[in-house]
């Protein structure tokens, strides 16, 4: 598993996870895929205390594909999270979401995300979107050195 390139996808639509996934392995996007299908899975996944069995703390994912609308945790407070906690505060965080609503955007880029992305309806525009995103965040993006 090439821990330093993982995605974190958090999607609680089976339909849209799916999509999201064929749509990297169409790109030859071969990332380890981790997937929250709640919000609070998310903050597990990113916060939890579990650590590995050499006893180090869990690797972040290199890039977040976030969904606003959640079960148990909206997508608005996980990003609420990630940018207040120190150790994620730069993990790249980018919104996928079918909502059209600018209230949800603004407030996504009040709370600090990198990309806010609407969900296209068709695949082939969802499967470029994906590219797109995929070839920035993983490929050409430098993130901040490590501390």
């Amino acid at each position: 598993m090439n821990q330093e390139k993982m995605i974190l996808l958090v999607e609680d639509n089976p339909d849209d996870e799916a999509l999201t996934i064929r749509a990297l392995k169409k790109n030859k996007i071969l990332n380890d895929v981790m997937v929250a299908r709640d919000g609070a899975e998310a903050v597990e996944i990113l916060f939890g205390d579990s650590t590995k069995p050499d006893g180090k703390a869990p690797d972040l994912p290199q890039l977040v594909l976030l969904d606003l609308n959640l079960p148990k945790i909206s997508g608005l407070e996980v990003l609420k999270q990630i940018r207040s906690n120190e150790k994620t505060r730069m993990l790249p965080v980018v919104i996928l979401t079918t909502s059209t609503e600018d209230r949800d955007r603004m407030e996504s880029y009040k709370l600090g995300v990198n990309s806010y992305i609407r969900k296209p309806v068709d695949f082939k525009q969802f499967s470029d979107a994906i590219l797109q995103v995929g070839l920035y965040w993983l490929v050409l993006n430098e993130g901040p050195p490590h501390a």
